[in-house]
């Protein structure tokens, strides 16, 4: 776990690997419940039979926006930020989803600090690259850059 507590610490730490998440087993039920928040019940992701039948992956995957939202719960497994008055997700300069992840799954996120710098007195962002890869996969299923600010 990487813990930063100023903004001289972010600002050195640019280009550097944070670390990696732990495994997380990607279940049917979790792609489930995602569908019912989301309203996306397409059948590649919620109909098992038929998805092992006639998805090309041979059985359901998770949503790409799934994957993509397991980056703030995984990212706290890798690095946080103490001492700040506030810190705010700022968007995403990009997201990728070059593979996809079949239900059943472990993903792992890796974090790396792709840049930091001084918005303002005391606020930085940080432009985070997010990787999410399946278990021996060849490919990561997820690159996202995420940006945050972070005031001291």
């Amino acid at each position: 776990m990487r813990v930063f507590t100023s903004a001289s610490d972010i600002l050195a730490a640019a280009g550097e690997e944070l670390g990696s998440s732990d495994w997380l087993t990607i279940t049917q039920e979790r792609v489930n419940q995602f569908a019912e928040a989301t309203g996306d019940h397409q059948w590649i992701h919620v109909d098992v039979e038929r998805a092992q039948r006639e998805s090309p992956f041979g059985g359901p995957i998770a949503h790409g926006y799934l994957t993509l939202s397991l980056v703030p719960m995984l990212a706290w497994q890798v690095y946080s930020v103490e001492n700040a008055t506030f810190a705010v997700n700022y968007g995403s300069n990009k997201v990728r989803f070059p593979a996809p992840v079949l239900v059943g799954s472990d993903v792992q996120l890796t974090a790396t600090l792709a840049s930091a710098r001084e918005v303002a007195e005391g606020t930085v962002e940080m432009v985070v690259t997010q990787t999410i890869t399946v278990r021996d996969a060849a490919k990561p299923s997820l690159v996202a850059e995420t940006i945050t600010r972070v005031a001291f």
